[in-house]
């Protein structure tokens, strides 16, 4: 990054002086290198290396244009009289800068993860305009400078503990996603959660159930599933890690689909065991006008996205404190498996992402604390629960626990957590 503003500074300085064209070329060389290869330090990944080389671009161009200006000023006694000379240091210096600040920020937005949609929007939105453009380009290299240094550490924990292998289970693993999405080809459901895990050694699959259907017809395309794997994989057993309704999906299938003979765990991750009891409002207040229109539309969209028979408010209906109540009856734990649960809470209605920090206010009046969808009390089931405590305002909800949103919370690595789950189970014998 020193020599990309040092050569851009002096493609500035150099115009403005009767230079032998030979050294001018050499500069605007030298330029143009340090424009594709804007440092040569190479971090853990390619990944990682694009990134930080776009944030080093936008550093410099801070870094140039200051100087730029500082130069501007201390030489106004020389341009007074040679306005030749301010026209030509005042362009070389703006196509300079132009060229580090849009191949900074074009390599930033296509491979950064944590400006999210919120802060390129904001910086689109800014650009035209003086002082605020200066601030949310400050906000943005802030935001990819914690992300490099977040990436980086990650990167090299993975390789010093690469040969060790520590979520290569004995059994193969089954990730069961829950209400209202799909494994999809084109979105993983659990973020980078499953690339962290077959790094460190994990066999995976995907439930590939429907989106939204009762947890009875869940449930058997589930138990189906379980038996694909032993087929295909030769294993005698799987373990399971469930979200949300999945938990749900998958103790039906456990119990009463004859599954559970294939399985030797069960994690549920924010799983509502006892049913969710703003869903009991919600159902029984609606209108039913209203109910219709939704699921209809609901229906309607998820068919064109896959699901062959989408059945939304049976979905919503199983969440009721009512229905589970009675799923606990009908599904008694499967003797010989090992059942466990985790759970989270949010702090604050601005933990987390829309719709969450609004449905967090929701919940909470019914209940106490809760992910923004489930209460804590709620998601408890089996021989242990590992609460995850959140640190500071910004809580750990629903959608956190499964990587949704690809967020990088300074507080929670959800990463780490499912190769900690996973290493567990391991160190279990499973």
């Amino acid at each position: 990054m020193i020599f990309t503003c040092v050569v851009s500074i002096a493609a500035a300085v150099l115009s403005v002086f009767n230079a032998p064209y030979q050294v001018l070329i050499a500069v605007a060389v030298l330029f143009v290198f340090f424009n594709i290869f804007p440092t040569l330090k190479r971090k853990t990944t390619k990944k990682i290396t694009r990134l930080y080389n776009g944030l080093s671009l936008l550093k410099c161009f801070i870094i140039v244009i200051l100087t730029d200006i500082f130069l501007l000023f201390a030489s106004i006694p020389v341009f007074v009289s040679h306005r030749d000379n301010l026209i030509l240091f005042l362009a070389t210096a703006f196509i300079t800068n132009l060229i580090l600040f849009w191949n900074g920020i074009i390599r930033t937005y296509l491979t950064s993860r944590q400006l999210g949609i919120r802060w390129r929007v904001l910086g689109i939105l800014c650009g035209p305009i003086p002082v605020l453009h200066l601030i949310m380009l400050g906000i943005i290299i802030a935001v990819v400078s914690r992300e490099v240094r977040f990436e980086e550490d990650k990167a090299s924990l993975n390789a010093r503990r690469a040969e060790n292998e520590i979520c290569k289970t004995k059994y193969p693993i089954l990730l069961v996603h829950g209400v209202f999405f799909r494994d999809y080809n084109f979105f993983n459901y659990w973020g980078r959660i499953p690339e962290e895990l077959e790094k460190n050694g994990a066999t995976l699959f995907y439930g590939n159930q429907e989106s939204a259907l009762k947890v009875e017809d869940n449930g058997k395309i589930i138990a189906k599933r379980i038996k694909e794997i032993i087929d295909e994989t030769g294993a005698p057993k799987i373990n399971i890690i469930a979200h949300s309704k999945g938990g749900l999906d998958t103790r039906y299938a456990l119990s009463r689909e004859d599954a559970g003979q294939y399985v030797a765990t069960l994690t549920t991750i924010n799983s509502p065991h006892r049913g969710c009891r703003f869903a009991d409002h919600l159902i029984g207040r609606s209108p039913n006008f209203l109910k219709k229109i939704i699921s209809n539309a609901y229906n309607s969209t998820l068919k064109r996205l896959g699901d062959k028979n989408p059945d939304f408010l049976s979905a919503v209906t199983d969440l009721t404190a009512a229905r589970c109540k009675i799923l606990n009856e009908n599904c008694p734990d499967v003797p010989g498996i090992f059942y466990q649960s985790y759970g989270s809470y949010a702090n604050h209605s601005i933990s987390g992402r829309f719709p969450l920090n609004i449905s967090f206010l929701i919940v909470r009046f019914f209940e106490d604390k809760n992910d923004g969808l489930v209460s804590v009390d709620s998601m408890k089931w089996g021989e242990k629960f590992t609460l995850i405590e959140p640190k500071g305002i910004r809580g750990i909800t629903h959608g956190d626990v499964v990587d949704l949103n690809r967020e990088n919370v300074s507080t929670f690595d959800v990463r780490e957590m499912y190769v900690n789950i996973v290493k567990d189970l391991k160190e279990r014998g499973y």
